[in-house]
């Protein structure tokens, strides 16, 4: 079994975001871990359980997980711990942003388990994070990663987001060179969507910003690809590289559809064929807990034809693919004849080329 916990606060809404979050100058650390406990007692008897009663993986994402308190991450891995099992080599993972890293906090995470980074970096542009309505500067993103290395992670994944406008004229070689200089095990890549209830899809929507065209994003992509493999890295799923054995396994646990459980406002859970998520508020999901109501907003079951295509688009966004035999073989064909996809012995991976037509060639297989 894998745990997400869902932390909504943030200082600032990014520009590009549309996650569920809070924005918050005061974060209500200990009301959020109070909630969150409830819900996760309430899981204690579900049937989920009865296949997967060790936990694997913890994954604080969000928002902003580095902006609660750490008493209250502490509190929240130690209650997981005393219900459940929780493997002895298991990844505890925080989503971390620059400015809320520091020495005291660096240790407090350390001492609650936490044995993962995930840095937002996003640019080590100053004129990108400005426009990005980042709340760190570029000089505080070395500086927290020679902190976390101090406190002893040895798992650090820096968060990078390319294909940005050209009027920014961001250099997108130069960040990557930044981002390896700095000896991360992992790097998550992750290309500008313009969604319309953002400040960036406003600025698009009047005009004031222009999306990279699709020449541009796959230059980028593919230019991020050829750079890393250079490194050492192992491009081993769309959005996510790293060295050699050290691959998220959280996030590699839902390309391979194991079960997982999602805490928090948001959050989704999935076990088998079936699918729910929470209320998305923050405020509505609190106020659920403490009236002892159910905080899911939706659930449904996958029918034969989702769960197909949920395996084929999970499985190919990673090196490893899929079956060959789930796939028609003209399709196959196809997908080789143009270096999206290799076959290797039973099974078929798409390549980078491969991975930018990954949702229309999912869908028409």
């Amino acid at each position: 079994m894998h745990l997400y916990i869902h932390v909504p606060f943030c200082a600032r809404r990014c520009s590009y975001c549309d996650f569920a979050i809070a924005v918050r100058r005061e974060v209500p650390s200990s009301a959020y871990a109070d909630a969150v406990l409830r819900e996760w007692r309430g899981w204690q008897t579900h049937l989920a359980w009865n296949a997967s009663p060790v936990v694997d993986t913890i994954y604080f994402g969000g928002g902003t997980p580095s902006r609660i308190a750490p008493a209250a991450i502490a509190r929240l891995v130690h209650a997981i711990r005393a219900e459940r099992t929780v493997a002895a080599n298991a990844e505890i993972t925080l989503e971390a942003n620059p400015d809320d890293v520091s020495a005291a906090a660096a240790a407090e995470w350390r001492a609650a388990g936490i044995n993962r980074i995930s840095l937002g970096a996003q640019s080590f542009d100053p004129r990108v994070l400005a426009w990005m309505h980042r709340t760190h500067t570029a000089e505080q993103i070395p500086s927290a990663v020679r902190i976390l290395r101090s406190a002893g992670f040895e798992e650090l994944s820096l968060d990078l987001i390319f294909a940005l406008p050209a009027a920014l004229e961001r250099d997108w070689d130069a960040d990557l060179g930044q981002a390896l200089a700095l000896a991360p095990e992992h790097l998550s890549l992750y290309g500008l969507t313009v969604e319309p209830h953002t400040l960036l899809g406003r600025w698009t929507a009047r005009a004031e910003v222009v999306p990279l065209d699709d020449e541009a994003y796959a230059r980028d992509f593919l230019g991020a690809d050829r750079r890393l493999r250079d490194a050492g890295f192992e491009h081993y799923e769309v959005s996510n590289a790293s060295l050699p054995g050290r691959r998220a396994r959280h996030n590699s646990a839902y390309w391979r559809r194991a079960p997982f459980i999602g805490l928090g406002p948001s959050a989704h859970s999935a076990f088998g064929d079936q699918r729910q998520w929470n209320v998305r508020d923050w405020a509505a999901y609190e106020r659920a807990v403490a009236a002892g109501s159910s905080t899911v907003a939706g659930r449904e079951q996958l029918g034969s034809d989702a769960r197909r295509l949920e395996t084929l688009y999970l499985g190919l966004r990673t090196i490893d693919g899929v079956p060959l035999n789930l796939l028609r073989p003209e399709s196959v064909a196809r997908w080789c004849a143009e270096d999206w996809a290799r076959v290797a012995g039973d099974r078929v991976s798409l390549t980078p080329e491969g991975w930018l037509r990954l949702d229309a060639l999912a869908a028409s297989a």
